[in-house]
């Protein structure tokens, strides 16, 4: 649910986004439900720029 709530947020207008990134989330002491691992922030990133982009923005 995070990349989807990130990308509609950005679409919102969003001045901001806190993401939390983590190897194994899985293993995180906390808040591992809601970490994206760097392979999917990665894949995220171009996305939210692009939306950005459609909206006047810069990410």
């Amino acid at each position: 649910f995070v990349p989807q709530m990130s990308l509609a947020a950005v679409a919102a207008g969003a001045d901001a986004l806190m993401i939390e990134v983590h190897d194994s989330p899985e293993l995180a002491k906390s808040d591992g439900d809601q970490a994206l691992t760097p392979e999917i922030f990665a894949d995220l990133v171009p996305r939210l720029r692009a939306v950005a982009a459609a909206i006047g923005r810069k990410l």
